[in-house]
């Protein structure tokens, strides 16, 4: 039950932020930029393990992700200029996101 509410919640968001992409392009990136995926994630991670420990090294971890996940959006930034196709784009996307899972890895190594 907990598990498709989790389900549900989230594709609702997501589902609701790429419909108002169409509409409303710059409203659905502000909404999704809100942190509210970690506010349900850590609240429904709270009721579930009831674990602070957990919850503080969970919020940590999202803290250093959210800088180094915002060069996933460089390639399509830089496309205004550079002119490439979707699909370029986002192998480039997902490659420097690749590249910061890297580097979150290795600092929580150091941490």
């Amino acid at each position: 039950m907990i598990f498709a509410a989790k389900v549900l919640a989230s594709s609702v968001l997501i589902s609701l932020s790429s419909w108002l992409a169409g509409k409303k392009p710059i409203l659905a990136g502000f909404i999704i930029a809100l942190p509210v995926s970690s506010l349900i994630s850590l609240t429904l991670s709270y009721f579930e393990f009831r674990s602070m420990d957990k919850l503080n090294e969970y919020a940590l971890s999202i803290l250093v992700a959210v800088p180094l996940s915002l060069l996933f959006f460089v390639p399509f930034v830089l496309n205004r200029w550079l002119k490439m196709n979707f699909t370029l784009t986002m192998i480039s996307a997902v490659s420097l996101l690749a590249g910061a899972y890297c580097i979150h890895k290795a600092i929580f190594k150091i941490l």
